[in-house]
């Protein structure tokens, strides 16, 4: 069985499946496809299904003049039919991973994702997981299932784990060049696992098992959340003794050696770095081990679009105005520059809470042009108009090309999370 299923990937025969086409499975598919190989994609929402499939892309960093040639050709189609899954040789599940209310892992989609694989599962195929979860999840939730027919893993199927690191709106580092970490359950998987990603990808690196890159997904993230976790309490330190925080870590930043500038924020934001260091401390709980860096992070990054909130209440009082019908105008929503992405947005956070104090809230962002919060919708602004008739302007995301200049002339208070105007000297200007 390994020998046929390599002998299939090194000729470009093997038919590839993608479980879950966002900002993960799509750009996956399409590397592939780009590579030679047919590719299948299957989701359960009809929407991308049907676009797919007319040469449309529905993600940012996945132009549609990238898409439509590989549909045209036969090289990438999409389908809702899990029962095609008997037709391939390859199934990368690339399903969301979300924490429930409590911070504990909801492994809903991975779960309907495996059953579907289980029920139309057969000799000869490789299944990667990527989507981000605690260590043992391959092992423990998708290896069970796959055995249900009386298949042997490494001998009959071959399963291993690869951590996703899509950064989006990153024009740099993309699914193809971005090493790709595998872990088999056995080095037979390891080795089929690495042999696929090699055809499309430029580096792979094998790991000896599928914990071993599952944590090191958790590891990268972990690593993020706790520095910025450091770096925003010390902006609330240095804000309290009168310290300017951007040129502490500016100066920081020249030492040649065991420095890394992390730089605070309005909080944290993305698919990722909000969530999947809980993972690991859901996961650590169960062999009796507090994650405590990683819930004190947490708690401090979770604090912070609070922390934004009372200083544009302090800033306004400073101007005699109460926070309660105040004009307050956001620029930038989206989790970071330059993207179309509010997942866990720290901008979506700090609405609420403005609305909760009775603000009248109006944003700005050319990547969301609209988007509902507390049962209502918001429209994106024009940007000049909106900061001139606002009491006060918070920049929340720092999008390239924004005029500051003509922000500071328009505005007549701004708080400004992300120091984006540092270069200007005005007493307008509020900064963490």
């Amino acid at each position: 069985m390994k020998q046929q299923l390599l002998d299939k990937l090194h000729t470009k025969t093997a038919r590839v499946g993608v479980v879950g086409l966002g900002y993960v499975g799509l750009p996956l598919a399409v590397e592939f496809a780009h590579a030679g190989f047919e590719v299948l994609g299957l989701d359960v929402d009809h929407r991308k299904i049907d676009k797919l499939n007319a040469g449309e892309s529905y993600i940012q960093d996945i132009p549609t003049s990238t898409v439509q040639p590989l549909v045209a050709a036969g090289k990438l189609a999409a389908t809702t039919d899990f029962s095609r899954i008997r037709d391939l040789d390859t199934v990368n599940i690339c399903v969301p991973t979300p924490l429930s209310k409590a911070k504990d892992p909801d492994m809903t989609f991975v779960n309907s994702a495996v059953q579907s694989i289980a029920e139309n599962f057969g000799p000869g195929k490789l299944v990667i997981l990527e989507s981000t979860t605690y260590p043992g999840t391959t092992e423990e939730l998708v290896l069970p299932k796959l055995e249900q027919n009386g298949l042997t893993v490494g001998a009959d199927f071959f399963l291993c784990f690869s951590p996703e690191r899509v950064d989006p709106g990153n024009k740099q580092f993309q699914t193809r060049n971005i090493p790709k970490v595998v872990g088999g359950h056995t080095a037979n998987c390891t080795e089929v696992g690495a042999a696929f990603y090699a055809q499309a990808l430029d580096r792979v690196v094998p790991v000896s098992g599928t914990k071993v890159a599952e944590m090191v997904k958790l590891l990268e993230n972990t690593f993020r959340m706790i520095n910025i976790g450091m770096v925003n309490e010390l902006s609330i330190m240095c804000g309290r003794m009168g310290i300017n925080v951007w040129e502490v870590i500016d100066a920081a930043a020249t030492k040649p050696f065991g420095f890394m500038p992390f730089y605070p924020g309005p909080g944290l934001g993305g698919h990722c770095i909000p969530i999947d260091p809980f993972y690991l401390s859901w996961k650590s709980k169960q062999s009796g081990i507090e994650a405590r860096f990683i819930e004190l992070a947490g708690y401090i990054n979770g604090q912070m679009p609070h922390f934004v909130v009372d200083k544009i209440q302090n800033a306004l009082n400073d101007h005699t105005k109460p926070l309660r019908g105040s004009a307050v105008h956001i620029l930038g929503m989206s989790y970071k520059k330059d993207i179309d992405d509010v997942r866990e947005s720290p901008g979506l956070d700090i609405m609420h809470l403005l609305l909760q104090r009775g603000a009248r809230v109006s944003y700005t962002d050319p990547f969301i042009p609209t988007l509902r919060l507390e049962g209502g919708r918001f429209d994106s602004q024009d940007m000049q108009s909106a900061c001139a008739q606002a009491d006060c302007v918070v920049v929340v995301t720092d999008h390239t090309g924004v005029d500051y200049a003509a922000v500071l002339d328009a505005a007549p208070l701004i708080v400004d999370t992300r120091n984006a105007l540092k270069r200007f000297q005005s007493p307008k200007i509020v900064t963490l």
